[in-house]
C-alpha cells in the first residue's frame, strides 16, 4: 500500500479556510487559483506509486506499508545516497520549481526525530507526543508545510514589545487546560500550505525570557478549526494558458500568511511548551536544520541544471553556440550548476554517524547555501543576456494561433535554423516564465531568502568551518622560521 495522487487530492478537499481576493475558498482542488498546483503535488504521489518506480521512490516501514523516502532515516552513507536519488527524481518532475514539495518539511521532521532525546530533556510528555505524532505522520506519508517565522512588524523591537494593537501579530499561547493549549496570532511563511495536509508551527528565531507565551511548537491538520490562510496573489489563476506560462500554470505552490484564530491544540500534538530556548534547540540542536536544507540543495541543484539546459537551448535555437563568448558563458553556467551538485555529494561523503543516524556534513551544507544565494540570481541574469530581445518579440498569447493571418506572420518571423517556429516560441515562452514573469520574480526572491538573509547563511558557514585546520598549515609555516634566523642567514 502506498499513497497515490487521488489520495492526496481527497485529503486536501477538507474544507480548509483560504482567503483570496476578498473571498473565502473552501475547496482549493477545484479553484482556478490552486487546482493545477495541487494536481502537480498529486502527480508526485502517482509517480511514487507507479509499479516501475515504487522500489526507488518509497521504502517499507516493515509491514508492507510503503512511504516516500523523504521519511527514511538513513543509517549509512549508502542509505543517504539512495534517499537523495529519490528526492532528486521528485524534483526533476517539477524542474525544482516546487520549492516546498512534500520532501522538504518531512526532512526537517526526520531530523528532529533523530535528535528526539532533546524533547525528553524538555519534558518526557512532550517527547512522547512528538514521537507518537511522527510515527503517525510518517505512516500516512503526510505532506507537511511549516511556519517558523514571526510577522516582521517593527523590526527594531522584540516581538513582545510591538506596542498596543499588535497583540495578535505573532502567534502566542492565550489559554491552556487539561485538553491542550489555545493559540492566537499569525505566522510566516506558509509556502504550500494550501495544498499540504498538515502544518508544523514553531519558532526558528531567538526568543528571550519573558516571551514564554510565544515559545511553543505543534502540528495541526490544515482543516483545524480557526486556521485561516491569507493567500498571496495566485500566478496560476492569472497565467492565461499553459502554452504561454507552462511553469506558472502548474507549479505555483503559493505562499500564505497563517492566522490562528483561537486554535485549540491537543496536548498530544504539542511538542514544546513555554520554553524559549527549546524552540531553537528543536531545529538546531537536532539534525533538523541540516536535513531540511540538505533537501533544499538537492532541489536547487536540479533547478539550476534545468535553467542551464534552457541557456543551452537559447544558444542552439538562435545559433550562437559556436560563438566563443557564448560557449564561455555556458561553461561558466555549467560550472555554477555543478558546484551545487558537487557540494551535495560532498556533504554526503563527509557526513558522519550521530546516534546511529547518518548526517550530512553541516559546513558543506552551509557553504552550498551561501553559493546558491549568489548563483541563482546570477544564472537568471545570464540567461536574460543570452536571450536578449528574443524574449520581447513573442506572440501575445496562444490565441494568436487561432487567426490564420497572424499565424502566417508568426511562421515568417519566428525563424530558427534548429527548430520549427512553433518550437522556438514554446522554448522562449518557457524561458520567460522561468526568468521574466511574475512567477519567475517570486522564485528569485524565494531562492535568495528561503534559507534566511545572507548574513545568516554566511554566519552558519563561519560557525561550522574547521578554522583550526585552516590555520594549522600557515601557523606551522610561521613557526618554522624566525627573525633571528633570517638575519643570521644573510
Amino acid at each position: 500500500m502506498v499513497k497515490t495522487g487521488q489520495d492526496h487530492i481527497n485529503a486536501v478537499r477538507d474544507g480548509r479556510q483560504i482567503y483570496l481576493d476578498g473571498k473565502v475558498i473552501t475547496d482549493a482542488t477545484e479553484h482556478p487559483a490552486y487546482r493545477n498546483a495541487i494536481k502537480s503535488a498529486a502527480m508526485l504521489y502517482d509517480y511514487q506509486a507507479a509499479p516501475e518506480n515504487i522500489e526507488r521512490m518509497t521504502f517499507d516501514l516493515g509491514d508492507g506499508h510503503r512511504v516516500n523516502r523523504a521519511w527514511q532515516l538513513p543509517r549509512s552513507y549508502a542509505e543517504l545516497v539512495e534517499r537523495r536519488k529519490a528526492l532528486t527524481e521528485w524534483s526533476e518532475l517539477t524542474g525544482g520549481f516546487l520549492g516546498r514539495d512534500p520532501a522538504h518539511v518531512a526532512s526537517s521532521m526526520c531530523g528532529q526525530f533523530m535528535g528526539a532525546e532533546i524533547f525528553d530533556e524538555h519534558s518526557p510528555a512532550r517527547g512522547k507526543a512528538f514521537r507518537d505524532w511522527f510515527h503517525e505522520a510518517r505512516r500516512n506519508d503526510v505532506f507537511m508545510t511549516y511556519v517558523i517565522n514571526n510577522v516582521q512588524g517593527d523590526r527594531s523591537k522584540a516581538y513582545g514589545d510591538q506596542g498596543p494593537g499588535a497583540e495578535d501579530m505573532v502567534a502566542r499561547i492565550v489559554d491552556e487546560d487539561s485538553e491542550g493549549i489555545t493559540i492566537r496570532g499569525a505566522k510566516l511563511f506558509a509556502t504550500s500550505a494550501i495544498m499540504a495536509n498538515e502544518i508544523f508551527v514553531g519558532t526558528g528565531q531567538p526568543l528571550k525570557p519573558g516571551e514564554e507565551h510565544l515559545a511553543f511548537s505543534c502540528a495541526l491538520p490544515m482543516d483545524a478549526k480557526g486556521i485561516k490562510l491569507l493567500s498571496r496573489k495566485s500566478y496560476e489563476q492569472h497565467a492565461g494558458s499553459e502554452f504561454d506560462y507552462p511553469l506558472s500554470t502548474n507549479f505555483d505552490e503559493n505562499d500564505a500568511l497563517v492566522f490562528f484564530d483561537d486554535v485549540k491544540v491537543p496536548w498530544e500534538r504539542v511538542f514544546v511548551h513555554r520554553d524559549t530556548a527549546m524552540c531553537r534547540k528543536q531545529l538546531h540542536n537536532t539534525p533538523a536544520h541540516v536535513y531540511a536544507n540538505y533537501q533544499s540543495e538537492i532541489r536547487i541543484a536540479v533547478k539550476l541544471r534545468f535553467l542551464v539546459g534552457l541557456a543551452r537551448g537559447i544558444a542552439e535555437v538562435i545559433n550562437t553556440i559556436t560563438v566563443p563568448a557564448v560557449a564561455e558563458t555556458l561553461g561558466r553556467l555549467a560550472a555554477q550548476a555543478a558546484t551545487i551538485e558537487g557540494l551535495v555529494w560532498g556533504m554526503e561523503a563527509k557526513g558522519r554517524n550521530v546516534n546511529g543516524y547518518y548526517i550530512p556534513d553541516a559546513h558543506l551544507l552551509y557553504a552550498a547555501q551561501v553559493q546558491s544565494q549568489e548563483i541563482y540570481p546570477e544564472v537568471i541574469a545570464t540567461i536574460r543576456e543570452l536571450a536578449g530581445g528574443a524574449l520581447l518579440m513573442l506572440p501575445s498569447s496562444v490565441e494568436d494561433f487561432t487567426n490564420s493571418d497572424i499565424e502566417t506572420l508568426i511562421k515568417h518571423t519566428q525563424i530558427s535554423p534548429a527548430v520549427s517556429s512553433l518550437d522556438r516560441i514554446k522554448l522562449f515562452k518557457l524561458i520567460w516564465d522561468a526568468v521574466g514573469s511574475e512567477f519567475a520574480s517570486r522564485h528569485v526572491q524565494y531562492e535568495m531568502f528561503y534559507s534566511g538573509p545572507k548574513f545568516v547563511t554566511r554566519g552558519n558557514s563561519f560557525r561550522t568551518y574547521d578554522w583550526d585546520r585552516a590555520k594549522a598549515t600557515p601557523n606551522k609555516l610561521l613557526s618554522s622560521y624566525s627573525l633571528e634566523g633570517s638575519l643570521k642567514g644573510r
